[in-house]
C-alpha cells in the first residue's frame, strides 16, 4: 500500500501541516491523513510522553488511549507531570507512538532499514478533572490493551479515582511518518553474495496464564481466546 501525503491545509479528511509536525529528514514518508493517523492509533495502547522537567527533556512511557479527537494518557496523581498538568496552561508535550512492521536487511551496511508506522502529536495536555469523562477515559485505557475488558472487571472505586490521574492532549498538531518495502540498495552492490530483504515484525500474546487464586471453573474469557 502506497501513502501520500494530502494537501498543506486542513480538511475533515486531514490535520494541518505546522513546523513542528513537517520532519526534517524523507518528509515524503509524512502524512496528515486523519484515517491514517487514527489506524496506528488504534492499533498500540503505549506511547512515549515527552515533556521538559527543570529544563531537562524527559521521555516516559504510559498507556494511553484514543477517544476521538484525543489522546488520554495514564498517570498517577503524585506523577510530575500530572502536578505539572494541574494548571490553567496545561503542560506542553510530545507524544509518539511507533509500530515496528519489519528488519530491512540490505546488502551494504548503510542502507540497513526499518519498516514502520509511526504518529507524533505535539500540544497541551491537560488533567482530566471531570468525573464522567475521568470514567470513561479510565474504561477507554483498559479497553485499549484488552477490548471488553473494561466491562468484565470491578471499576475503580472512590479512592482508586482519586489515586489515579489521567491527562486529555487533543489530536490537532498531528503527523504520521510511514516506511514500507524493501532495501534500496546500491545498483553496483546487487551482485554482492549478501542476503537481501525484510524480516517481517509483528506482536504476538501467548496462553493466557490463569492467577493461583482464581476461583476454580472460571472460564477464560472469549476477547482473550483469539488473542
Amino acid at each position: 500500500m502506497t501513502y501520500t501525503v494530502p494537501s498543506p491545509g486542513p480538511s475533515p479528511d486531514s490535520y494541518a501541516r505546522t513546523e513542528r509536525s513537517v520532519p526534517t529528514r524523507h518528509r515524503e514518508r509524512a502524512s496528515y491523513d486523519r484515517e491514517l493517523v487514527h489506524s496506528i492509533l488504534d492499533e498500540d495502547y503505549i506511547c512515549h510522553l515527552g515533556f521538559v522537567r527543570d529544563g531537562a527533556p524527559v521521555v516516559l512511557p504510559t498507556l494511553y488511549a484514543r477517544k476521538g479527537e484525543c489522546l488520554y494518557l495514564h498517570g498517577s496523581t503524585g506523577s510530575r507531570p500530572l502536578r505539572e498538568a494541574d494548571g490553567e496552561p496545561g503542560l506542553q508535550v510530545c507524544v509518539t507512538v511507533t509500530r515496528l512492521d519489519g528488519l530491512v536487511l540490505a546488502r551494504a551496511a548503510f542502507h540497513h532499514s526499518l519498516n514502520y508506522r509511526s504518529v507524533v502529536v505535539h500540544g497541551t495536555a491537560r488533567r482530566v478533572t471531570e468525573r464522567g469523562e475521568l470514567t470513561a477515559a479510565l474504561d477507554a485505557l483498559v479497553d485499549g490493551v484488552v477490548p471488553g475488558r473494561a466491562a468484565d472487571s470491578r471499576p475503580a472505586d472512590a479512592k482508586e479515582l482519586a489515586a489515579t490521574a489521567v491527562l486529555r492532549l487533543d489530536l490537532e498538531e498531528v503527523s504520521a511518518k510511514v516506511r514500507e518495502g524493501g532495501p534500496g540498495d546500491d545498483p553496483e552492490d546487487a551482485g554482492l553474495p549478501y542476503w537481501s530483504g525484510v524480516v517481517p515484525v509483528g506482536r504476538t500474546y501467548g496462553t493466557p496464564l490463569p492467577a493461583e487464586d482464581l476461583t476454580p471453573g472460571t472460564a477464560l474469557p472469549g476477547y482473550l481466546k483469539n488473542r
